[in-house]
């Protein structure tokens, strides 16, 4: 079915589908770019990742595989996974925890529990672009790392659009989820 888009006599972004987006990846189409992730229907360059980047996301990765492995939970920890959130959205972060690790394709967002990002250089839009989406779309806990402020960010409880509750947490202190039981 051909859909109707409506005449406009200025220009209009488009923004790409999911089914877009993993199309034009498997023709090539983002080679020369490295890693990509689609955002909002854009595809965004995702910057190479420095040591204290690398740390705090290996850091992050020991920690839920410790949490995990003592929990009641059957989750599994995923890094660098892309998810499925459709109809314009295909976020990496960098730490996932899923239902569903195996097969093949995206991880499916029914199936993602908590969804953690580092943060050296992209803080304002993991705070709010990304942040905005994660809620949308109902991923029950965010975790964001602002590395060179030194706070872990952990946002629950998402309604229209926006996580309602939050907390800061300076680096070396105990974070407990706090949608999972312990």
């Amino acid at each position: 079915m051909t859909e109707q888009v409506p005449i406009t006599n200025v220009p209009t972004r488009v923004k790409l589908r999911v089914e877009d987006y993993l199309s034009l990846d498997r023709d090539g189409a983002f080679e020369d770019y490295g890693k990509t992730e689609l955002i909002d229907g854009e595809v965004m360059y995702m910057n190479a990742q420095h040591r204290p980047h690398a740390r705090a996301k290996i850091a992050l990765y020991e920690a839920f595989k410790l949490a995990l492995s003592q929990s009641v939970e059957r989750l599994a920890v995923m890094v660098e996974a892309s998810i499925d959130v459709p109809p314009h959205n295909v976020p990496e972060p960098d730490i996932t925890l899923t239902s569903d690790p195996d097969g093949a394709g995206l991880i499916p967002l029914r199936s993602v529990r908590l969804v953690a990002e580092v943060a050296d250089t992209t803080l304002k839009s993991d705070l709010t672009r990304k942040a905005a989406i994660y809620a949308r779309h109902q991923v029950a806990e965010y975790r964001l790392v602002d590395v060179n402020g030194r706070i872990i960010h952990q946002l629950w409880s998402p309604a229209d659009g926006a996580y309602l509750q939050r907390v800061e947490h300076q680096f070396g202190a105990s974070v407990t989820a706090a949608t999972m039981p312990t």
